[in-house]
């Protein structure tokens, strides 16, 4: 594969992909795209820290506040769980009506005898797909 990258400060921004088929490789690049400029802002002990979507695995809501979980912490934002729906992109997608969970993250799916189904993400966090959500979370993982 090739690549040019030219620096011209006249011209608009743009990224242009040229390619056989859609890859892996080529859904990252877009994710990468889609995720710059937004930034979640969250606080943990007194600290204010800048968040991009790609470090953050889930988003959950809990005693009604809301709380961003990365590979090693858990900080509080305070954007609702809704405004945080309509500003992620697709790599995000809601489980339940308390998490948002970033499908990069996935470690394995627990299905249970009862038809639940148990999301363990990567950072080690667990939380169940609701019934409501279960057809579109399916759809959009390509499970059956």
């Amino acid at each position: 594969m090739k690549y040019k990258i030219f620096i011209d400060k006249t011209r608009e921004e743009e990224i242009l992909i040229y390619a056989h088929k859609k890859t892996k490789m080529i859904d990252e690049i877009e994710n990468i795209i889609l995720s710059e400029g937004v930034e979640i802002t969250a606080y943990k002990n007194n600290e204010t820290f800048k968040l991009s979507p790609l470090e953050i695995c889930c988003f959950s809501a809990e005693d009604n506040r809301v709380f961003a979980f990365t590979m090693k912490d858990k900080l509080q934002i305070k954007q609702r769980l809704y405004q945080l729906d309509e500003i992620l992109n697709e790599n995000f997608i809601k489980i339940n009506k308390s998490c948002i969970i970033n499908i990069k993250c996935i470690k394995k799916f627990d299905a249970s005898l009862s038809g639940n189904l148990c999301v363990t993400l990567e950072n080690g966090f667990k939380d169940y797909v609701s019934r409501r959500n279960l057809k579109s979370v399916k759809e959009r993982l390509g499970v059956r």
